[in-house]
């Protein structure tokens, strides 16, 4: 034990393989005695120690050549993050991708994943490769985008490689209250104003100088910004938080009519709670005279 100064005697240790290493020096020290045992947690390569052991051998060979017999016992249990074939195809038919790259695992059973895969997209123009070792991979993608215009920009074709800018625009379903998306914006950007009425033709408000929320109708708005990637990310965030609040507004109209309903019965109780003093102190036909500059009440 001298050789390993850091090891805990108490606390278990996980092993893989067992080719060599600190996991290789405790099970050649454990593996005669059978008090102790060996939980091999998942999969194994073949070839490996860790295989052989597997099959519970008389003894096993040391790393220094020699033999010594194998009492402990041995247990494998699965804990694998590895999918079957049935979660894989399920999961690709969801994706549908045009390539399919199968790596890590062992030929022969790759290669039965590779053939029940090539015969369940037998209809479709998808690529299945399942490279060696080492092996380089080609993959080739549309890069082409495409963008609607209106206004201005839509009068003409612009020609290959000239730059066009705008306004990118975008209308969101929203039935809350204006003012409350201003005043939860006001939460997270420093800067929200409200815009005259005249220069948005409606209510409106800018937030920072990249982009405007406007009130479109009863039941949406719209963002209008430039593409910059700070406008970009800033209007993200923006349409995760108008989404947010579209969840939230049954909740909220609730919690109004209960904090209503809570301020009426405080000021009901506030008021009997100051007609018992004033009994208390003048009598049920007590009278109390307050004059203030000459006016008694």
């Amino acid at each position: 034990m001298a050789a390993l100064p850091y090891f805990d005697e108490i606390d278990p240790s996980t092993i893989n393989v067992l080719l060599s290493g600190f996991s290789r020096q405790l099970f050649e020290m454990w593996c005669s005695d059978k008090k102790n045992a060996c939980v091999i947690p998942g999969y194994v390569v073949e070839g490996t120690l860790a295989k052989t052991i597997i099959n519970e051998p008389k003894e096993i060979t040391l790393m220094n050549g020699l033999t010594a017999p194998l009492n402990m016992q041995v247990h494998y249990i699965s804990f694998s993050a590895h999918a079957d074939f049935a979660q894989t195809s399920t999961f690709l038919k969801e994706l549908m991708p045009p390539n399919i790259i199968l790596v890590h695992g062992e030929a022969n059973e790759m290669g039965r994943l590779k053939q029940k895969l090539i015969t369940q997209f037998a209809d479709r123009n998808t690529k299945i490769i399942s490279p060696k070792n080492c092996q380089s991979v080609e993959m080739y993608f549309n890069s082409e985008k495409m963008a609607k215009t209106i206004g201005r920009l839509a009068e003409k074709t612009p020609e290959v490689g000239e730059t066009v800018s705008g306004l990118l625009r975008i209308t969101i379903a929203y039935s809350g209250a204006f003012g409350v998306l201003k005043h939860r914006l006001k939460q997270i950007f420093e800067s929200v104003e409200s815009l005259p009425y005249e220069e948005s033709e409606g209510p409106a408000f800018r937030v920072h100088e990249w982009l405007t929320v406007k009130y479109e109708s009863e039941k949406h708005i719209s963002l209008h910004w430039r593409p910059y990637p700070i406008s970009n990310m800033g209007s993200d965030s923006v349409v995760a938080l108008v989404l947010n609040i579209s969840r939230e507004i049954p909740k909220v109209a609730v919690e109004s009519e209960e904090a209503t309903k809570t301020e009426e019965e405080n000021n009901k109780k506030a008021e009997k709670v100051l007609h018992a003093l004033l009994v208390s102190l003048f009598g049920e036909n007590g009278k109390l005279v307050i004059s203030v500059d000459g006016n008694a009440s």
